[in-house]
């Protein structure tokens, strides 16, 4: 699991980006349509920022903003850490620990592939956890 490779992991994620001036009602709602729990702020087709679920929660809500009137550019995460994609997962995972945050942004050349999360830790797992099931499904009509 953390051997794969990053460029292999965001082969086929279509990235879910905003731009600094976009409002944060309008990034959950995207948020939500794409089923992520973070954006990437771009600008000129280069990485300048994250917004994430918690940035949403603690910079906006907690602080009592309109999300409304609140720009991405005031409560996204600037400059975030990022990673090649020719590494390996394991250590966009050690990023994601000692950092305490849970979406690494993939980046190259500044333009971002992609982004790996938590989440995809349990991919692995979730696919052996699937087939486990269907094979006992299977012995069960076998032995009625």
């Amino acid at each position: 699991m953390p051997s794969r490779i990053l460029r292999e992991i965001v082969a086929n994620q279509k990235v879910v980006t905003a731009s600094s001036t976009t409002m944060v009602d309008a990034a959950a709602r995207l948020m939500e349509r794409r089923k992520v729990g973070a954006i990437l702020v771009v600008e000129k087709g280069r990485l300048i920022g994250i917004f994430t679920e918690r940035d949403a929660l603690f910079r906006v809500l907690a602080a009592g903003r309109d999300p409304r009137i609140t720009q991405l550019s005031s409560v996204m995460t600037h400059d975030p850490q990022s990673i090649q994609p020719d590494k390996a997962f394991g250590h966009a995972m050690l990023m994601m620990y000692e950092g305490g945050f849970r979406h690494v942004p993939v980046v190259e050349d500044g333009r971002p592939l992609g982004m790996v999360s938590v989440r995809d830790a349990l991919v692995p797992e979730l696919q052996e956890f699937e087939s486990e099931i269907s094979n006992r499904e299977h012995i069960r009509e076998i032995l009625g």
